[in-house]
């Protein structure tokens, strides 16, 4: 085959890329879904606005790259020709993942049911990530997906192929779509883009870092290394109260050796310790004896009894370290807060358990008042009514609605 036969077929190859990428359409033109469904305005338009900007910057390199093969290329023969195309189709498909990550979260918009209950999780999390005059929070999507866990795609992170993520992504588990799961998994992962843009975790890892001095050694390295994950529980915690902890039990709910297993590798704390820290954090920002109640029980899910002497022995230290850590994290005071401590910052005084009670009861009489309260705080009232016993999972088609129960 000749030099000009070679270049001829790179260049069929490249006019080929400009016609698929010429039928990638924007999703508002090829996803057809509810309105209650649809993504919120800022989300789709930071999404389109980032594939667009992909498509473009590609069209004008494949069109570079083509006027190069009919002047210069000509001179520089098929071997060079054939580099520069494929590292021009390496980036044609990182462009083609790139709309595949966004089209899985969109196109579950267009499910029935699903679809208008991913959307009121977008309004959970916008709501749960808010925290005016310290935060720019960028928007935020969900999506369903199998597995047990949760996980977020953060924004202003980089993306497959290159380009910052436009939008923070939550994967909620399919399963976590009951109970009090939800609530719990959607804030933590919030938690984490919080975390993020709020620079918590190197503070507070400093932080963890002084206080293990003449301490436990062993226990404080633990707690830094599970820093991250255990401020997104504290976000969670702090904004959804106890419907958080008991989310997590469920969470967490596992085989007993998963339980107690600590994994230098992991950055998630071993469960049985991060189930009583939760109860812990919620009995410092949300004083009321449910939370030792919660924090009993778990004990008596998985008693320490059982466990062999090296195992326990670690579990109690770690436990024994909660109190001071959990005074660490509430009166740490990070730059971004200028001066005010994480417990000032999340003004925890509306979410009082009593209050949440209150309201609850308030609700009763009056359903239409619920539809009127920011998204979490719907969650921290339903989920102190649930602890309290005053409400139940539904069991029949009316069962659920306030005035019933």
């Amino acid at each position: 085959m000749s030099h000009a036969d070679a270049l001829g077929l790179l260049d069929q190859e490249a006019a080929a890329l400009l016609v698929r990428l010429a039928r990638i359409k924007p999703f508002v033109l090829t996803e057809p879904m509810l309105l209650a469904a649809s993504v919120l305005p800022r989300a789709q338009m930071a999404i389109e606005r980032f594939l667009a900007r992909g498509r473009h910057e590609l069209r004008h390199g494949i069109d570079t790259f083509r006027r190069w093969l009919h002047g210069e290329g000509r001179k520089a023969g098929p071997e060079e020709a054939q580099r520069r195309f494929v590292a021009l189709r390496l980036r044609f498909n990182a462009v083609l993942t790139q709309l595949d990550l966004f089209s899985d979260v969109i196109t579950q918009r267009s499910e029935s049911d699903n679809g208008v209950w991913l959307s009121g999780l977008d309004a959970v999390a916008a709501d749960a990530l808010a925290l005016p005059g310290y935060i720019d929070p960028p928007p935020v999507i969900c999506y369903l997906d199998r597995g047990i866990g949760a996980a977020i795609r953060r924004a202003r992170t980089r993306l497959p192929g290159g380009g910052d993520n436009p939008v923070a992504i939550i994967r909620v588990p399919r399963e976590r779509m009951i109970g009090s799961g939800i609530a719990s998994s959607l804030v933590h992962e919030v938690g984490h883009q919080a975390s993020s843009l709020l620079d918590l975790v190197p503070s507070v890892q400093a932080a963890i870092r002084a206080q293990a001095q003449g301490g436990d050694a062993q226990v404080w390295a633990l707690y830094e290394r599970w820093a991250s994950e255990i401020l997104a529980d504290f976000w969670s915690v702090a904004r959804v109260g106890i419907v958080s902890t008991l989310g997590l039990m469920g969470v967490v709910s596992l085989p007993r050796p998963f339980v107690f297993r600590a994994n230098l590798d992991d950055p998630h704390p071993t469960p049985w310790i991060r189930v009583k820290l939760s109860c812990a954090l919620g009995e410092a920002l949300y004083p009321h004896p449910q939370w030792q109640r919660s924090a009993r029980a778990w004990a008596s899910y998985y008693p320490l009894e059982r466990l062999d002497v090296p195992r326990r022995d670690i579990v109690q230290r770690l436990e024994a370290a909660i109190p001071p850590l959990v005074a660490l994290l509430l009166a740490h005071r990070p730059p971004r807060l200028r001066g005010r401590s994480l417990r000032e910052a999340m003004d925890t005084a509306p979410r009082q358990p009593a209050q949440l009670a209150a309201q609850f009861e308030r609700w009763r009489q009056a359903p239409i008042r619920m539809y009127r309260a920011p998204p979490t705080m719907a969650f921290a009232v339903l989920g102190q009514a649930k602890a309290d016993g005053r409400l139940s999972p539904p069991l029949g088609q009316d069962s659920c609605r306030l005035d019933r129960i």
